[in-house]
């Protein structure tokens, strides 16, 4: 399978920790790198302007690197980060919503009532997740259905809460 969607094919510094970055599949996005850099130690580095200044693309487009082999990033993880930040639902939300579960890709592509092909499609970042399904997700989270049958209310605090211990 071709993952040239997560591909960089180039990448511009921007002002303010901000980075233009263009796909192998055309698409652009900018992304803000401003808070990761703040929050994460590793990042520290990048506060400095003529440092931050000089990113590039890294092997293949795989990465975007400022310091080689000791300072990059991977493009997946840029690229779910500005599909989120742009407002939309990054493929990573499913890995985690998959792993937080413990549901197999057959057992939560028939809890969200898609197909099994589809529900890849999503958590592997090849197509954008719908908010529905996103939403799907969240409520399968919140009342844990049992078997085939779905709920036919939402719990109450107490509920959740016994569901969540």
């Amino acid at each position: 399978m071709s993952k040239k969607h997560f591909q960089l094919t180039n990448v511009e510094a921007k002002p303010e920790q901000q980075l233009r970055l263009t796909y192998a599949d055309g698409r652009s996005f900018e992304v803000d790198l401003s808070e990761w850099i703040a929050t994460s130690r590793g990042l520290t580095r990048l506060q400095d302007r003529e440092l931050f200044s000089k990113a590039r693309l890294g092997l293949g487009g795989w990465s975007i690197e400022w310091i080689e082999d000791e300072l990059d990033l991977g493009a997946d993880n840029l690229r779910n980060l500005a599909v989120e930040q742009a407002g939309g639902i990054g493929h990573e939300r499913i890995w985690n919503w998959l792993h937080e579960t413990g549901l197999t890709l057959d057992q939560a592509a028939e809890a969200l009532g898609i197909s099994r092909r589809m529900l890849i499609y999503y958590r592997d970042g090849e197509k954008p997740i719908p908010r529905a399904v996103w939403l799907a997700c969240l409520g399968w989270k919140a009342v844990r259905p049992k078997g085939r049958d779905l709920p036919k209310n939402i719990p109450s605090p107490s509920e959740y809460t016994a569901l969540h211990v």
